[in-house]
């Protein structure tokens, strides 16, 4: 067959072809082809090698079944037919939604644009009575899981007061509120004191227990780019840590390993934390204790992997905040989990909890300075001037630190020992009731320490008790993997846990007795769903929505 290239043109190729220099850059070109490909050999055969190690051939194997099923199941819900179905049973649950939390009071008014003259005094007070009696759920009995750590009325009193004195400060200006600084250095030593920090140790205090645990996070991931020149950043997390963890993975583009529990103390499992390891880890985590089953995990073992490895040890101590420091004052037994370990690098703690202050309080400290400014956020070269802040806000509310500053001098060590005895009391009375009258229908999940209390079953849906302690005015927290419900015990709780054992029991022999035909109320349905199909993207639609409800007025 002959060429379609003119003869007079194929051979100005070839003399193109020969001419040496040429021959050189083609040379070269090969050279750099085959660089290129073998470092995207090696990229993903090293990527391949940490994911062989970190969860072994079996464990990849099911990681990548769960994979393709999740992504088949996902093509399926967006078939012709299917998806139109899938729509409009969200749309059906949205609605319920709305009904379920949007107010239509005829009695109340809906600004929905500025009113055209400001209202009195008077009048605001007024309203603001209204919304504070809107139908809800009875925490003030102790029928709440958390939510509110109530710290007394006199407490309330002093909180309240703090928010008059000081609702115009702010700690971005620090010459301005002096008062304002001090009262905030000052938590964050008494936060550092009260965890065994070594001299040198160093805090902040953020909003919340969500932005501690960003914060930490971030300070980690800078570290290990600074220091370690890492890239690719990974942390390794118990799979009960919280999932504020996985929220500075998505914000911070971290890899999170969740590791499985010890099926028997419910423990991060040490030795698959110590396969995860490896060079682009920069942060591994332990609870004191975890959200779901109030279990602390083994701090002190981690401690020695990170020091070993060379990696820093995050404790996540926002749950257990005031109590967990305090269980052996209190009387009870406890495990070692703070700056006493030498692998521990950082400690969150929500003083808005068990530290009685005020909502939107916590504190982050860690074992020394140099940590602490990995998180900070330096711009020099600003329009506006230098800027420099600790944490995510720029301004804050100075009302807060006051309150969360008065709270812990009004407490005083004293009073916390005394609020952890009656709490982990409370919490023991409730894990004694359940192991001693309810098994084996039901039973408490490991050994809670602290304040949280988690119940599952083997016989019964879990989910349905939850229901049915819902309709006397209970609110437990659902969980999954594996199906549970949990009561995070407060000073509120203390005087309603014998009711509760009480209702809890009526509860089990009425749902064990309506057997598994019967109809599911709305916890059982959500998360009955939720473990059954591979794929979550309705779960998540659903979630979506219920935050689009929260800002419909």
């Amino acid at each position: 067959m002959s060429s379609r290239v003119p003869v007079s043109l194929r051979d100005a190729f070839n003399i193109q072809k020969s001419n040496p220099r040429n021959q050189a850059l083609l040379f070269n070109i090969g050279v750099l082809r085959n660089i290129v490909f073998i470092y995207f050999v090696l990229r993903w055969s090293s990527k391949a090698a940490r994911q062989l190690r970190g969860y072994g051939i079996l464990g990849s194997i099911l990681i990548f079944y769960e994979y393709l099923r999740s992504a088949a199941y996902g093509l399926i819900l967006k078939a012709p037919g299917v998806k139109g179905k899938v729509k409009a049973q969200l749309d059906e649950a949205t609605a319920k939604l709305e009904e379920k939390m949007i107010v239509r009071d005829p009695s109340l008014i809906r600004h929905l644009a500025l009113p055209k003259n400001g209202l009195s005094s008077e009048k605001i007070r007024e309203e603001l009575l209204k919304l504070a009696d809107l139908k809800h759920t009875n925490w003030e009995t102790g029928q709440v899981s958390g939510a509110v750590y109530h710290g007394g009325k006199e407490l309330l009193d002093l909180q309240t007061d703090c928010m008059r004195m000081f609702s115009v400060s702010n700690p971005l200006h620090p010459d301005v509120f002096p008062g304002v600084r001090k009262m905030e250095a000052e938590v964050v030593s008494m936060v550092l004191s009260m965890f065994n920090a070594p001299p040198g140790g160093a805090g902040v205090t953020t909003s919340g227990g969500t932005e501690s645990i960003l914060m930490a996070c971030l300070s980690a991931r800078n570290k290990a780019y600074v220091e370690k020149g890492v890239t690719e950043p990974e942390i390794i997390i118990p799979k009960t840590a919280h999932a504020a963890f996985d929220k500075a993975g998505y914000y911070f583009k971290m890899k999170v390993h969740h590791v499985e529990l010890d099926p028997v103390t419910y423990k991060v499992d040490l030795k698959r934390v110590a396969r995860l390891i490896n060079y682009n880890t920069v942060l591994i985590v332990g609870s004191a204790p975890n959200f779901p089953h109030g279990i602390i995990d083994d701090i002190q073992g981690l401690s020695r992997l990170a020091l070993r490895k060379k990696i820093p040890l995050h404790v996540d101590a926002c749950l257990g905040s005031f109590i967990v420091p305090f269980l052996e004052k209190a009387g009870f037994k406890t495990e070692p989990f703070d700056f006493k370990l030498k692998g521990v690098t950082s400690i969150s703690c929500d003083t808005h909890k068990y530290g009685f202050a005020p909502k939107g309080n916590s504190t982050l400290v860690y074992r020394n300075s140099q940590l602490r400014a990995y998180q900070y956020y330096v711009n020099t070269h600003w329009t506006g001037g230098i800027y420099a802040s600790p944490n995510l806000s720029g301004s804050r509310p100075g009302a807060l630190i006051a309150g969360c500053y008065a709270s812990m001098i009004s407490m005083g060590e004293t009073g916390y020992i005394s609020s952890a005895h009656a709490i982990v009391t409370c919490a023991q009375r409730l894990a004694a009731g359940i192991r001693e009258t309810m098994s084996p229908d039901l039973y408490v999940i490991g050994e809670p320490l602290v304040s949280v209390v988690a119940f599952s079953s083997d016989v019964i849906d879990v989910y349905d008790v939850a229901d049915e302690l819902s309709k006397l005015g209970w609110h437990l927290n659902a969980l999954q993997d594996p199906p549970a419900v949990h009561m995070a015990c407060t000073t509120l709780t203390v005087k309603s846990v014998d009711t509760l054992l009480k209702d809890l029991g009526e509860v089990m022999v009425l749902v064990k007795a309506r057997g598994k035909g019967a109809a599911k109320g709305d916890t059982a349905a959500l998360y009955g769903v939720a473990g059954s199909v591979p794929n979550r993207s309705v779960i998540g639609s659903l979630a979506t929505a219920f935050i689009d409800t929260l800002f419909k007025a």
